[in-house]
């Protein structure tokens, strides 16, 4: 049976693992343990690799062996300490002890060892709380904590991934030893040299990878034999430096030879172990924070195992394990070699072997070299010793019984920490622009082959590594990567406190072993150190950590990631609004929290606006959808996914509540009754006028008015807002499309702009206060004005009063507006409102009224109760007489309205109170003629009789 060479439709979780670690062929692991254990997870960055089918019946047929993965000693223990023995180790930590001196020393490495291991603690909780596909800590922080806070830390940490590449390639060029220019002239050029070639050996290796890949005939046994060679290299470099440190410390107990001593070193000795005890600092900018800015680096490779965790036999169990055993041996070998190098080597030495003493003349002779037959005393007066602990960044070698050996250890050390970091920044950046969170950087996210490599990332961190190389100076760039490190580590205990902390039932890390305290702590200690380190840098990059996280902040990307702050925010929200529950109303207090009968918010968009205009950032808003039977079914299913879209879209901040009722009344009435929690419950009913109520069924219009009446039955305040061309905009557009098609994200085609989205300059807002309803109708205007685009307008408030009193009455209400503290600019008193209406609009009222009269010949034989029972619109002429007076008000108002007021921006007038004995048809009549022939929006509004304002304190 033959086997054509293929690749099986392999489904790759978004951009591939990112790693701090030596080698990337790893990552094949990953896609074939996907594939080979059936996980059909799909990721929103996940990209396909396509492929013919092997069409082989035996390898359909067949099981296929699930491939190896790593355990906890290599996959994540060795992975570590390959990146904690790095540069720092080899070519800084004795001129770290010449500097601190033992003591300080030991107490950095500690300090350094509690982050690290309060870190690793929330490390492995965060990494078990479900698998971390790619992008290390930047996925691990905003899948934990959101974009907000994942988006800046992912910059940070692409950024610091690139200054480790740096770090490791400024560490080999200076042991490289090739004399050029100068001795940084000399590291530059190497550095670009070899920071080059680095890139080049990841761009091949990953077309080598590729056409290995496609050319296999056997899966499984490309894995086994790839699991083998890469464990196998790993092991390889482990074993090199496990060689070298062990060649240091057989060094330091080989006695020393003459060229040894002259170069400071003469074996244990307890005068200079004493000496070195303590700190001695050289420099302006010596100091024990410098130092320990220095050393931190040393610290940055804890990260390694969780960023594979997918590939881990039992993450919950390898990941603290590992990632602690590292932080354990390799402490106890950077306080072994740190105390042991300074026990073995004096702080200054000249080299020149003509400097020993003969016989025991040690007059005038400076330093501890005089005790032990050496006098280095010019050196140390002139300062410019080459050699000892304090001069000589390449004292380990020296020590060591041979110095190759040291030298091949940094360069194993450097150049497979610099490959780990040049090929995990560019991953985190692509998971980042993938994500993406900011413009821009969508650039950076196209993957190239089949392994969707970010060349385009490649390049940019080849760049960044490039420019710090060229700074040339080790001890800068180290204390550059603190600054950034430990931001990231202190964002990843956040991390796992907040998740803690908002008790989330999606928070189940496998790891129990955390507490959320401890991760507390190491987040706080991070920032001081940050700021104690590089007070300058820590400031910059919380700079841009809030650039970056009010930009994202105010642009609310469309992701969902069920993040802690979520879960956050939730809590408050209901501890709150439980909170609220016991305190008693204030008038001070008091909001319109409004009941909106929009139905679908997108088809009358001027109801939701002006509604939004008085109650954005100030109190609630709910947009009530009363969904009849008939539309119920063939409503979409989406329906209320889009509407809500729609509403985040238009920035209005409210609730979207569908209810399918057999009419308006029933629907108002129970979404009056069940909607809101605790004290967040709706107090006014904001309803559309029923403009089309004379073409409309007399039962439709009984039913709007019947809404009218529950509503002051229940207590609840009142507005009706009317506009000229109407509220439904439906007739304009495809209904079907308003609903689905037109609410899209890149798209403005469904919001339809309204006027009170428009600036209305210096317009006024004309107030008819006709009767007190508690203050709504004064406070209405007063908390539209707050809003940008009414700010300028003005308000008058038009009253009801006599000619004799006109004066005072006005000054009264001025008083009284003044005591309120609404800033009213006018208070007119209407003397006129009392007179006949003007006959022909009198005629219009009655001819619009004519087609539900029922005149006295049409009623024989029917008592008044029975014609109330079977048609309660009809307008009886006995009716028509008893309110005959009250529409002349009404038709006289209106009068007075379009008389004063044809040029103003809003139009609020009180809205008057249903009679229990008043046919609705009269009643909707009377709505009609107060606000018609109006050329700007006009409300009817009326509170429910309790105080929303006060002049007092309390």
């Amino acid at each position: 049976m033959s086997h054509e060479p293929a690749l099986i439709g392999i489904r790759i979780p978004g951009p591939l693992p990112s790693t701090s670690g030596r080698y990337t062929m790893y990552y094949f692991l990953y896609y074939f343990q996907e594939v080979e254990g059936g996980n059909t997870n799909t990721d929103p960055g996940a990209c396909e690799i396509s492929a013919t089918d092997a069409g082989s019946e035996e390898a359909q047929g067949s099981e296929e062996k699930a491939p190896a993965r790593f355990g906890w000693v290599v996959g994540v223990m060795v992975r570590c300490m390959l990146n904690i023995w790095g540069v720092i180790l080899f070519l800084r930590l004795s001129w770290i002890t010449s500097q601190a001196g033992i003591l300080l020393t030991w107490l950095i490495i500690l300090i350094s060892v509690t982050v690290t291991s309060v870190t690793a603690l929330s490390i492995s909780a965060i990494a078990t709380n479900g698998r971390v596909i790619s992008g290390g800590a930047y996925f691990m922080i905003s899948r934990t904590l959101g974009p907000e806070i994942g988006g800046p830390i992912g910059v940070v940490f692409s950024f610091a991934n690139a200054l480790a590449c740096a770090l490791n390639t400024v560490g080999f060029a200076e042991v490289f030893g090739v004399v050029m220019v100068d001795s940084i002239n000399d590291v530059r050029i190497v550095g670009v040299i070899t920071v080059t070639v680095l890139l080049l050996i990841s761009l091949a290796g990953m077309e080598w990878e590729s056409k290995v890949i496609l050319s296999l005939n056997n899966f499984s046994s490309f894995l086994i034999s790839l699991f083998v060679f890469f464990s196998q290299t790993q092991i390889l470099f482990f074993l090199v430096l496990l060689v070298s440190l062990s060649n240091y410390f057989v060094g330091t107990f080989i006695p020393p030879s003459i060229e040894k001593q002259a170069q400071g070193i003469f074996g244990y000795r307890t005068e200079i172990f004493l000496e070195n005890l303590t700190p001695n600092w050289r420099g302006n900018e010596a100091n024990f924070f410098q130092m320990f800015a220095i050393f931190f680096p040393s610290a940055i490779g804890i990260l390694s195992g969780a960023n594979i965790s997918g590939d881990l036999k039992d993450p919950a169990t390898a990941i603290p394990k590992g990632t602690l055993m590292a932080i354990f041996w390799t402490t106890i070998s950077y306080l072994m070699i740190s105390v042991t190098v300074a026990s073995c080597v004096v702080r200054d030495a000249s080299g020149n072997m003509t400097d020993i003493l003969t016989g025991n003349l040690t007059d005038g002779c400076v330093g501890l070299g005089c005790k032990m037959g050496w006098n280095f005393t010019d050196c140390i007066q002139q300062k410019n010793c080459e050699y000892g602990l304090a001069n000589n960044s390449k004292v380990l070698g020296q020590v060591s019984g041979f110095y190759y050996l040291i030298t091949a250890g940094v360069f194993a050390a450097s150049l497979s920490s610099a490959l780990g970091f040049l090929v995990s920044a560019p991953k985190v950046f692509q998971c980042l622009c993938k994500d993406n969170l900011y413009p821009y950087i969508g650039f950076f996210a196209k993957g190239y082959g089949k392994n969707d490599e970010p060349l385009r990332a490649y390049v940019l961190c080849y760049i960044i590594a490039v420019a710090f190389i060229l700074i040339a100076e080790l001890n800068t760039i180290a204390a550059l990567i603190s600054n950034f490190f430990l931001c990231s580590y202190s964002l990843i205990n956040f991390s796992c406190f907040h998740a803690s902390i908002t008790n989330s039932p999606g928070w189940r890390p496998s790891f129990h072993y955390y507490s959320k305290w401890t991760a507390l702590f190491g987040a706080v200690i991070s920032v001081v150190l940050m700021f104690l380190f590089t007070w300058w840098a820590a400031l910059i990059t919380f700079c841009i950590i809030f650039f970056l996280f009010g930009y994202i902040n105010y642009n609310k990307p469309k992701v969902n990631w069920g993040s802690s702050v979520q879960a956050g925010t939730y809590n408050m929200a209901l501890s709150y609004s439980v909170s609220l529950t016991g305190v008693e109303d204030h008038v001070k207090n008091f909001r319109p929290q409004c009941l909106v009968l929009t139905g679908p918010p997108n088809q009358r968009p001027a109801l939701v606006d002006f509604v939004g205009s008085f109650t954005k950032h100030i109190s609630l808003m709910i947009c009530g959808d009363i969904i009849m039977e008939p539309e119920r079914q063939t409503r979409p299913q989406d329906a209320t996914d889009q509407l809500v879209k729609w509403m985040n879209k238009r920035k209005v901040r409210s609730f979207y509540t569908p209810f399918t009722a057999e009419s308006l009344r029933t629907g108002a009435r129970y979404l009056m009754q069940a909607s809101g929690l605790g004290k967040l419950k709706p107090n006014t009913l904001v309803l559309g006028f029923k403009s089309n109520w004379r073409e409309s069924s007399p039962e439709s219009i009984e039913d709007y008015i019947n809404t009218i009446y529950d509503t002051f039955d229940a207590n609840f305040c009142l507005c009706i807002l009317r506009m000229m061309d109407g509220l439904d905009i439906s007739d304009q557009f495809d209904c079907e499309g308003l609903m689905t098609d037109d609410v899209s994200d890149n798209s403005n085609s469904d919001q339809i702009k309204t006027v009170f989205q428009n600036t209305q300059g210096k317009k006024s807002i004309d107030v008819y206060w006709i009767a007190d309803d508690g203050g709504l109708t004064l406070l209405v205007p007063y908390l539209i004005t707050r809003r940008k685009h009414w700010r300028n307008c003005k308000i008058r408030v038009f009253i009801v009063g006599d000619e004799l009193n006109m004066d005072e009455g006005r000054n009264e209400m001025m008083a009284l507006l003044k005591r309120f503290r609404l800033h009213f600019s006018d208070v007119i008193v209407m003397t006129d409102s009392e007179k006949r209406p003007q006959a022909k609009n009198m005629t219009r009222f009655v001819d619009s009224v004519a087609p539900f009269r029922l005149h006295d010949e049409q009623q024989t034989g029917v008592t008044d109760q029975e014609l109330r029972q079977r048609e309660p619109w009809k307008i009886s002429d006995k009716e028509f007489e008893a309110f005959k007076q009250k529409s002349e008000r009404k038709v006289r108002l209106n009068e007075i309205i379009r008389r004063n007021s044809q040029h103003t921006a809003l139009v609020l007038v009180s809205l008057p109170v249903p009679h229990s004995d008043c046919p609705s048809a009269l009643y909707m009549a009377w709505l009609d003629t107060l606000t018609c022939g109006l050329h700007c929006p006009a409300v009817l509004i009326r509170g429910n009789q309790q105080n929303v304002l006060t002049f007092y304190c309390q």
